[in-house]
């Protein structure tokens, strides 16, 4: 899915691919005027026992969606907005569900909007902003705590997508531990958050961890590089490379990891001519 808008001042472009032609896709993204979302619903064997009747497909839409209404109103705060999300998306299902299971659908989110001459923005967990900033080196903002419990978990990669599943539970929106959306909204009081002057930017990237890994996991690229694909190509460019490297390690040889192709999503935000 590749799509193209002009929103306010700036000009948006938006690309997200699931990992397999037949699966559902966990990734959402929008944009409306001065307003960018990428949620990644978090990857969820399909066996394991999550508590809760919906899939993380639909966790990361109706989260996207409410966060999108919460964030537009420019008097609440980004992390005030994504409390409301959960909150909200508690409401809809806490009747069916088991909102106190450890294995609860969750995800990553990366907000970002104007706010007068600034851009705000926030990120929970390993979805990753990068702002492009003429004669600097572009700014690589992410959380990288559910890397280092992972890390100190000495994940063996794809043969133990189950076990990493219930191994990370124990720390999973824990002190000590990390923090994603899911069904406690003080979690977003754990976001990374910031602004930068707009007058310092050239572009925003806004990815999903799936679309970040020629630069963050094969190493194939730099993140200067990475941001001139997306300059050159789009979105939809990225995830084709990226789709490529997949191709070329299908059995995570080269580069261990839980899938052969994750959901990749990306937003390439420019200022318009």
């Amino acid at each position: 899915m590749t799509r193209q808008a002009d929103e306010g001042l700036m000009n948006v472009q938006i690309a997200s691919e699931p990992g397999r032609p037949d699966e559902e896709n966990a990734d959402f993204t929008a944009a409306a005027p001065g307003l960018l979302i990428v949620v990644d619903g978090t990857e969820t064997p399909p066996d394991a026992e999550t508590g809760c009747q919906h899939s993380v497909a639909w966790y990361a839409r109706h989260l996207g969606g409410l966060l999108l209404a919460a964030a537009a109103n420019i008097g609440v705060g980004l992390g005030e907005a994504l409390a409301i999300g959960i909150e909200r998306i508690n409401a809809l299902h806490a009747w069916t569900c088991d909102l106190s299971h450890p294995g609860s659908p969750s995800a990553a989110v990366a907000l970002a909007r104007v706010d007068g001459e600034r851009l705000e923005h926030l990120v929970l967990s390993d979805a990753v902003l990068v702002l492009d900033r003429p004669d600097q080196p572009p700014a690589v903002i992410t959380d990288d705590r559910l890397a280092k419990v992972i890390t100190n978990l000495n994940d063996p990669g794809p043969t133990a997508r189950r076990n990493r599943f219930e191994q990370l539970a124990p720390y999973r929106n824990q002190p000590g531990g990390f923090w994603v959306a899911s069904t406690k909204p003080e979690a977003a009081g754990e976001a990374l958050t910031g602004s930068t002057p707009l007058s310092d930017l050239d572009a925003v990237a806004m990815l999903s961890d799936g679309a970040t890994q020629l630069a963050d996991r094969f190493n194939l690229m730099s993140w200067p590089e990475l941001l001139a694909v997306l300059r050159k190509g789009g979105p939809a460019e990225l995830i084709t490379r990226t789709r490529e490297a997949e191709a070329s390690d299908p059995t995570g040889t080269r580069w261990p990891r839980a899938r052969t192709s994750d959901d990749a999503s990306a937003i390439w935000w420019t200022t318009a001519d």
